[in-house]
Formats: C-alpha cells, sequence, structure tokens
C-alpha cells in the first residue's frame, strides 16, 4: 500500500509558506458617510413633537441652516439660514460662516420660535461635534428663550 505523501508547514526553513486564512482589509468610509451614520442613531434618540419639536441643524462649507420640525406631523415650523437677507446683508463672510453669524443664526430663529408659541425644543445636532458653530448656534439660541 502506497501512503500520500503530505507537505508540512514550517516556520524555520520550510519550503513553503503558511496560506493566508484571513484577509484584514479597513472600510474605506469619508466623513459624510460618517456624518449620517451619527446623524442617524442621533435620530433614533431625538424626536420632534407638537409639544417639543425638534431644532435640525444641516452646516455646509458655505452656509448654516437651522430647522425646528414637528416630526409627527412632518411639518417644518420655522427656519432660518445664512442665505436670508438680514444675515447675508449684515456679514460679509465669503470663506463660509463663521462663529458670529451662527450666534446670529441662533437669536433669529429663537424669535422666530418665541413668536410661534415654541419654548422648549429637542436639539438635533445633526451628526456633527457639539463645538464651533453649533454649539454657538445653540448658546445663542438658549440666551434668547429657548429651552432645550
Amino acid at each position: 500500500m502506497a501512503m500520500a505523501a503530505t507537505t508540512s508547514f514550517l516556520f524555520l526553513g520550510g519550503t513553503k509558506p503558511m496560506p493566508s486564512l484571513v484577509t484584514v482589509e479597513a472600510k474605506a468610509r469619508t466623513r459624510r458617510e460618517d456624518r449620517t451614520a451619527r446623524h442617524s442613531r442621533i435620530r433614533k434618540k431625538v424626536e420632534g413633537t407638537p409639544d417639543r419639536p425638534r431644532l435640525c441643524v444641516f452646516r455646509s462649507n458655505k452656509n448654516l441652516y437651522v430647522q425646528v420640525i414637528d416630526d409627527t406631523k412632518m411639518h417644518t415650523l420655522a427656519s432660518a439660514s445664512t442665505m436670508q437677507k438680514p444675515i447675508s446683508d449684515e456679514f460679509d463672510y465669503t470663506s463660509g460662516p463663521t462663529i458670529e453669524v451662527a450666534k446670529r443664526v441662533g437669536e433669529i430663529i429663537a424669535k422666530s420660535c418665541l413668536e410661534k408659541g415654541i419654548t422648549k425644543v429637542a436639539f438635533d445636532r445633526g451628526g456633527y461635534p457639539y463645538h464651533g458653530r453649533v454649539e454657538a448656534l445653540a448658546d445663542a439660541a438658549r440666551e434668547h428663550g429657548l429651552q432645550f
């Protein structure tokens, strides 16, 4: 009877390398995909109701947008952005909105909400870190009467 020849894998002085069993690759995700993933995690917890609508922030390189949304009716109750005439005429920001511009947007959204009888909101930072323009907007809205 003939026996089948087997090859052994030796680490020192062996003739054949160990076969690779597991290949580990890093996931190539963009910053936008990471932000949308964070935003969806936030949206699982934060919901706008008629009593406490959601204050949603979107921040782009050139503009800053804020909406107060009632998620049960899917209705925007108030909005403010840097594209509105009072803000765009007041500030000259060619390289994008600054912290001062964000404070002004927060002030305008707070006044708009208070005119419509909205005092409490749930803050949705939109997946952005809570510092810089987002923090300035939230602090200005709090200073002018919104509670969150």
